[in-house]
């Protein structure tokens, strides 16, 4: 018995979760936030914790949704810098207001 999944969104909210859900999309939107412009490596730096092969695809998907500017410079070595489309940066007072609910988490956590 074939089992048929639909890959379209349930609704709005599933919407939004499937372009900006998962352990980085989000910090990326908000790196990108904070310094404007981010290399690769920069971002690789930033995000510790992301494997390089995870990164490339998280960027591939952020720039697929419309959320992230890719430029390349044709040079030696290699130049490609990421910055937020005007879509992108629509998202950043939702993830702002994340940021703030996150700190209150954590600051009742560490008052334990």
């Amino acid at each position: 018995m074939k089992k048929y999944l639909n890959d379209e969104p349930s609704c709005a909210v599933d919407y939004a979760f499937r372009r900006i859900g998962g352990k980085y999309k989000g910090r990326i939107l908000w790196y990108l936030h904070v310094n404007t412009i981010l290399r690769y490596g920069e971002l690789r730096k930033t995000l510790y914790d992301i494997t390089p092969k995870m990164l490339t695809q998280t960027l591939r998907e952020l720039e697929d949704d419309g959320l992230v500017n890719r430029k390349v410079y044709h040079e030696v070595p290699p130049k490609v810098e990421y910055s937020l489309t005007e879509t992108g940066k629509e998202l950043i007072p939702f993830i702002d207001y994340l940021k703030q609910w996150g700190d209150k988490q954590i600051a009742k956590e560490n008052s334990k």
